[in-house]
């Protein structure tokens, strides 16, 4: 068959909606944010950056790490596959939102206004030149492993052993798990998983028979990666084949009679957007969890947005597929091998040379976090900031199990967002159930891809005694904060963990945060206030020190935008430093430009989406952006206002983003210990004055790599505070961070 003419516009797939309408479940009410503020009238693409099109620029600096030759060869990989990674989120979800804006006949689209066709153009073409420009990095990388002894090979590269060992192995681990379709009346095209693996195959059939579409789905249980023998021989030889080759290779066993002309991999990759009915008043008690799960099932029934298959792969055969898709050309993405790009991750455990990899590293102990009664005697004494992955993450650990086994300790309440598949965090909190203390978790259901493990978290606290709830109707519960309430001989003590991260032990190590950890009665009772938010819904809650979103962060941040222009106006000492993942709210920015246009020094430190426009006269002069791209996620959320000398400093959950300052629950704390504050200044300051991971933005959009002064040796801030932590001596001569 060849493939039915398209319309003008690129259109996803459609496919059928549940049968059965969501459920409704009644939670807290959340109390009203105050009325958003009038935004000036800043308005279209010269004043903003478009979110999609800035996240397409963020990737492209991920691929520049793995273009970069002065990273170790496999991190490259790892870089590699983690474009490929973000690229999948970003067709499920922005993508997935974009095209149905385009359907539903929206003229414009997104912060810049620009028009909604034309954007989809723009951005489905940058990420055809990104994928063009992924495999052009992947060739490059398979070179440079060679000269390694890493080979991947294709199924014809194999040597006689080599062949011998892969069709053994098919033949026992892979070939009772396939079934081979052949498409017809009787055999309709299969609905193929989200993101699987699939080989289709053009078909002859015996005699005068006519060309027919055949198509396997390679199990998820089977690995992507398989390691041939040839380091048996060779102990500096490394050599592999993809999985996915050897289906293959080997389909002609499973389609006996049929002569195959031609195959290919590919995936299909679906809408994976959540779509909840909220309204409080139509729920049914309980019935969130229920609706949850089957949101979740029915992603496999998703619309396509994209098609990748190889790029041998002909017109006919990719025309089939697009024709049984009824996809749109344009959604339509011809790739290199192997088709899944992200699952060269693999490659960077299944390779056991350290040469290729960035050393191990070591976080800092804290010392004082033994036993509980030390815990919380260190506490009593000061507060406690951490610096992951710089320092361990294992404080944060002992402190839950600590308010877990401690037997003064009477209450134990936690959020909980993301965390890992054998959580320490969660045990702990089952423990102290058990044990009869009074245990509450927040868990948010909706943390997009790790709902089902969430699911099953709040299952297995509940059936230990827990109290789970699920927050407040509308609202994401995307705040770190657990407290223990602990009852000591001056009555009772509350002692509280609020950080920017997740908890979860596994990211700690790989993503940038701080953790505070402290006693101090105001950001503690503010704590406490932020649960009974969470859990009742309180109309009138009293956060004390602490700002939360959405009823306090952005209205908070708004005011200290504006003292700094009071003080830049009055010839005061002013300027604003924040280090966020994403910078995009309109009324945010206007302040910003507002503070801008009347001389207040701004430097922002942005890893990801930024909308904001720097360096634009007349409207963004004294704003500069820089995003730090290396060896870690940068995930930490700091706020400095200079505040005439009186400096404030915050940490927070909670990036300057629409969602997160209005649609979701963030709490922003400030560090008020002054040697603490002094070191996050410390910390920020060398940030800023990082050149190795650092890119400047440009008043475009674009980006560009930062240059030592004076030739001068470049600065990696990340290396530098991985020797401060292993007790060497870290950034020094920092410029001030004041200018």
């Amino acid at each position: 068959m060849s493939p039915k003419p398209k319309p003008s516009r690129p259109r996803a797939a459609k496919s059928a909606k549940p049968a059965k309408p969501p459920k409704s479940v009644k939670r807290a009410k959340p109390a009203k944010a105050p009325e958003a503020a009038s935004i000036p009238a800043y308005e279209g693409d010269a004043v903003f950056i478009d979110r999609e099109l800035s996240w397409l620029a963020f990737n492209r600096r991920v691929l520049e790490e793995a273009n970069d030759s002065s990273v170790p060869l496999l991190e490259r990989l790892r870089f590699l596959s983690i474009v490929g990674s973000n690229l999948d989120e970003f067709f499920e979800v922005r993508v997935a939102a974009l095209l149905q804006r385009v359907e539903s006949g929206a003229s414009t689209d997104g912060i810049a206004r620009l028009d909604a066709r034309s954007k989809l153009s723009k951005v489905l073409a940058e990420i055809r030149a990104m994928t063009d420009d992924q495999y052009a990095c992947w060739d490059k990388l398979q070179t440079e492993l060679v000269t390694h002894g890493v080979r991947v090979k294709a199924p014809e590269e194999l040597s006689s052993e080599e062949e011998a060992f892969a069709a053994a192995w098919f033949r026992r681990e892979v070939r009772h798990l396939l079934t081979p379709i052949v498409i017809d009346p009787s055999h309709p095209f299969p609905r193929l998983l989200n993101k699987a693996l699939c080989v289709a195959f053009r078909l002859k059939a015996p005699g005068r028979g006519r060309e027919a579409v055949g198509v396997m789905t390679v199990p998820r249980s089977l690995p992507r990666v398989i390691a041939l023998p040839s380091h048996e021989k060779d102990p500096n030889a490394f050599a592999f084949v993809f999985t996915g080759d050897l289906v293959r290779k080997h389909a002609g066993e499973l389609f006996r009679g049929y002569a195959i002309r031609e195959s290919a991999a590919f995936r299909v990759t679906r809408n994976s957007n959540l779509y909840l009915d909220e309204n409080e008043e139509e729920r049914d008690e309980g019935s969130l969890l229920e609706d949850i799960e089957e949101e979740i099932r029915n992603r496999r029934r998703g619309d396509v947005v994209r098609l990748e298959i190889e790029k041998p792969a002909g017109a006919r055969l990719t025309g089939h597929l697009a024709g049984l898709l009824d996809l749109e050309d344009a959604l339509v993405f011809r790739t290199g091998r192997p088709v899944n790009l992200s699952r060269l991750g693999l490659l960077h455990g299944l390779v056991p040379i350290p040469a290729l990899k960035f050393p191990p590293s070591r976080p800092a102990a804290t010392p004082g976090f033994g036993n509980a009664e030390a815990i919380y005697a260190k506490l009593r004494a000061g507060d406690v900031l951490l610096h992951h992955p710089f320092e361990s993450f294992d404080p944060v650990v002992r402190f839950i199990e600590a308010a877990a086994r401690d037997p003064h300790v009477l209450a134990v309440k936690a959020t909980l967002y993301r965390t890992s598949a054998d959580s320490p965090i969660v045990f702990a909190l089952m423990e102290a159930a058990q044990q009869g203390k009074e245990v509450t978790a927040v868990v948010e259901l909706k943390a997009r891809f790790d709902e089902q493990r969430n699911i099953q978290w709040a299952r297995q606290l509940e059936e230990r005694g827990g109290t789970v709830v699920y927050g407040l109707a509308g609202l994401k519960t995307h705040c770190k904060v657990a407290l223990a309430l602990r009852r000591e001989p001056e009555g009772f003590r509350r002692y509280v963990h609020i950080g920017t991260g997740n908890y979860n032990p596994d990211t700690a190590r790989a993503y940038t945060d701080f953790s505070l950890l402290t006693a101090d009665s105001d950001l503690a009772g503010g704590v406490a206030e932020a649960f009974h938010y969470l859990t009742a819904g309180i109309p009138s809650p009293d956060f004390r020190a602490l700002r939360v979103a959405p009823l306090t962060f952005l209205s908070a941040t708004l005011e200290m935008i504006r003292r700094e222009r009071d003080n830049a106006r009055a010839g005061k000492a002013s300027g604003i430093v924040a280090k966020v993942n994403a910078l995009f709210d309109r009324e945010l920015i206007a302040a910003l430009y507002d503070a801008s246009r009347d001389g207040v020094p701004v430097k922002l430190i942005v890893r990801g989406i930024c909308a904001l426009r720097p360096g634009v006269p007349g409207l963004s002069e004294t704003i500069r952006v820089k995003s730090v791209i290396g060896r870690f996620l940068e995930h930490s959320r700091v706020f400095c206002f200079r505040n005439d000398g009186a400096e404030e400093v915050f940490i927070g959950s909670g990036d300057w983003m629409t969602r997160n300052l209005r649609e979701r629950v963030e709490v922003m704390a400030p560090v008020r210990d002054q040697a603490l504050r002094a070191r996050l200044l410390r910390i920020l300051a060398a940030y800023w004055a990082d050149t190795a991971c650092t890119r400047w933005m440009r008043h475009d959009g674009s980006y560009e790599r930062a240059v030592p002064g004076n030739g001068g040796e470049a600065l990696n801030i990340q290396e530098a505070f991985l020797r401060e932590a292993a007790g060497e001596e870290g950034p020094t001569n920092l410029p001030p961070l004041w200018d």
